[in-house]
């Protein structure tokens, strides 16, 4: 279980992260604020308590892998990698510049620690089943190594995810583990108007999958959740973490018009100032 010292440290760690965000989109001027900012408590948990990772050997062999399936929340991704030590802070002032190893969407030959490419939808998940499969036939059933990916709700209408979520429980990886950010909004609009999903956690336990449905801004939860999914040695797990889009910033929060447009550098200091009253009043809860 995390202590509360270590739930202040990421809570910490996930206001400057969601901070780091927002400067990135705005000297950017293009880039996705909702999702990135929604997905930060789960980033934060991932590279700085979950992921068994090292910065200084990003190549390291007995890594856990995160494959990033919904790659246009690339602002959160690079924003975690760097305070966790994968490159200079300074560096992602670069994010869509021209020639910037930080790409609008992953790119896994730019940079150290990115391990697969993304952006077309729906792929994610067969990217990481392939893997946590290669990773039995190289170790067998007791291999120690983990497989996270990521995905969004809305890209769960590519029927390509589908097929993976089949032939998943059809081979039963214990050590792969999937997280969904529902958060109901795409950038047609909310998902349950786009195409509807529930009952989303149903089709997934049909598909053979072990299923968790957690708060994503809750570390305790989402801490519980992943360990046990760890435990479960006879089908992969899939972990559908409830999170706000846009979290921190009022304007932002549930809205899809935010979905896939950055905040103008007027927007900036008011936004960031909202983030610090609502993280303070979450530290001192």
């Amino acid at each position: 279980m995390l202590s509360d010292k270590e739930i202040k440290d990421l809570q910490k760690q996930a206001l400057q992260i969601r901070i780091d965000v927002l400067e990135m989109l705005v000297e950017a001027g293009s880039g996705h604020t909702a999702g990135s900012l929604g997905m930060a408590d789960i980033f934060t948990l991932l590279y700085f308590h979950t992921l068994r990772h090292n910065p200084k050997d990003p190549f390291w062999p007995e890594r856990d892998r995160l494959i990033l399936s919904n790659g246009h929340v690339a602002p959160v991704l690079y924003a975690a990698m760097a305070r966790a030590g994968y490159m200079p802070v300074s560096e992602l002032k670069e994010l869509r510049k021209f020639g910037s190893r930080l790409q609008g969407h992953p790119h896994r030959e730019f940079l150290p620690g990115v391990e697969t490419s993304s952006g077309p939808l729906g792929e994610g998940l067969s990217q990481a089943l392939g893997m946590a499969l290669a990773d039995r036939l190289d170790n067998g059933h007791n291999s120690s190594r983990f497989f996270f990916c990521l995905m969004g709700d809305g890209e769960i209408n590519e029927g390509n995810v589908w097929e993976a979520a089949l032939h998943a429980g059809k081979e039963k990886p214990h050590n792969l583990i999937a997280i969904i950010d529902r958060n109901d909004i795409q950038i047609d609009g909310y998902t349950h108007e786009v195409m509807p999903l529930e009952p989303l956690a149903d089709k997934w336990e049909a598909f053979g999958w072990h299923v968790q449905t957690v708060n994503g801004h809750d570390f305790v939860e989402l801490e519980s959740a992943i360990e046990e999914a760890k435990v479960i040695n006879n089908k992969p797990s899939m972990i559908i973490a409830l999170t706000v889009p846009g979290k921190g910033v009022q304007e932002f929060e549930r809205n899809p018009f935010w979905h896939g447009r950055p905040p103008k550098e007027e927007d900036l200091k008011r936004a960031i100032e909202e983030l610090k009253k609502h993280y303070e009043k979450e530290l001192i809860d």
